[in-house]
């Protein structure tokens, strides 16, 4: 079963997700600015998800994790819960 370790940063907006992107981008670190801004609990571990399986993240998150490049920064992805900036540490299929 294909299983993934990934960070998120969630926010509110779509336009606060596209700046956390661009810092990102430009040198900025995805565990600090997911410690300063991430509204879900794991923000206070830089974002860590932890490892987890297909199907145990909401679709659209799901969507991302097991498709797109690994050690990118993939969003904003819209869920029920925000905006998400998504970063794949690692996958197996």
């Amino acid at each position: 079963m294909a299983k993934a370790k990934a960070r998120h940063i969630l926010v509110k907006d779509e336009k606060a997700c596209i700046n956390l992107k661009q810092q990102i981008e430009t040198g900025s670190d995805f565990s600090e600015l997911a410690k300063k801004h991430s509204l879900c609990p794991s923000g206070q571990k830089g974002g860590d998800l932890g490892e987890f399986f297909r199907g145990q993240m909401v679709k659209e998150f799901d969507d991302i994790v097991f498709s797109q490049e690994v050690g990118k920064t993939h969003g904003p992805v819209k869920t029920q819960f925000g905006y998400h900036l998504i970063l794949i540490d690692s996958r197996k299929d």
